[in-house]
C-alpha cells in the first residue's frame, strides 16, 4: 500500500484533513518547514521530499497551496497519484489577483506581525462556517509562522507552471472564491463546494477520494 503524505493550504497545517477518512492508509501528515527567502516552489518542494523521505510511487494530497506542492513534488519524482482539492494545477488556472499582485505587490507591504492576525477576513474568503470550523481556521492562522506565510505568498505568484504530471487527480467547488472553478480544466466539481469544502462538504470529497485511491 502507497502512503499517503497530506499537505495543508496556506494559513493551515493537516488539521484541515480531521474530516477525511483515510485510517485504513499509512499516513503522513507534512508540517509546513521554514523557506529560505529565494525558495521557488520547486526548491520548496525539493525539501520537503528530503524532510520527510517521500518516496516513487507515493500518494500526495494537496489542499490549496498543499496541491500546488503536489504537482511540484509529481515534477521531481514519480507519484502514484497527486490529488488535489481546492487548487490549482497550473499558472493558467490563476485567479486574476495573480496578474494583480505580481504588478502591485503590497503584500510585501504587510508586517510579518500582523500576517497571522487577519483572522477576520477568514469567512470573506472560504465561506460561512460553524462556530467550531471558524475557530480551528483563526487557531491555524494564528499558529503559522508568519516567516512562512510572507513567503509562500511571493513564491506563489511567482509560479509559473504549465506542466501536468501523470496521474494528477482535481476536485474543486462550484462556490471556490480563491480558486474559482470556472478556470479549472479537468477537474471534478463539487456543486455548493466552497474553498473549505474539504471540511464541509467532506463527505463528498471523502467519497472522491475512496474512488481514486481505488483506481489501478
Amino acid at each position: 500500500m502507497s502512503k499517503i503524505y497530506l499537505i495543508a493550504g496556506l494559513g493551515a497545517d493537516t488539521r484541515v484533513y480531521n474530516n477525511i477518512d483515510l485510517h485504513d492508509h499509512d499516513v503522513v501528515p507534512l508540517d509546513w518547514i521554514e523557506p529560505d527567502e529565494t525558495d521557488t516552489l520547486s526548491a520548496y518542494a525539493q525539501k520537503l521530499i528530503q524532510q520527510y523521505h517521500i518516496t516513487p510511487n507515493s500518494v500526495i494530497i494537496g489542499n490549496s497551496l498543499g496541491g500546488m506542492m503536489g504537482i511540484e513534488i509529481a515534477k521531481i519524482i514519480p507519484i502514484n497519484k497527486v490529488i488535489l482539492i481546492s487548487s490549482i494545477k497550473t499558472i493558467s488556472e490563476a485567479p486574476w489577483y495573480f496578474d494583480f499582485f505580481r504588478a502591485a505587490p503590497i503584500h510585501k507591504l504587510v508586517p510579518k506581525c500582523l500576517m497571522t492576525s487577519s483572522g477576520i477576513f477568514i469567512e470573506l474568503l472560504f465561506g460561512k462556517m460553524n462556530p467550531e470550523d471558524l475557530w480551528l481556521f483563526k487557531d491555524m492562522l494564528k499558529k503559522s509562522s508568519p516567516v512562512f506565510l510572507k513567503w509562500a505568498m511571493a513564491a506563489s505568484l511567482k509560479w509559473k507552471n504549465n506542466i501536468v504530471p501523470a496521474n494528477v487527480y482535481h476536485i474543486t467547488g462550484d462556490k471556490d472564491l480563491i480558486f474559482p472553478c470556472k478556470k479549472i480544466k479537468d477537474a471534478t466539481v463539487i456543486k455548493g463546494g466552497t474553498h473549505i469544502m474539504i471540511f464541509d462538504k467532506a463527505k463528498q470529497v471523502n467519497k472522491l477520494i475512496k474512488s481514486i485511491l481505488n483506481k489501478k
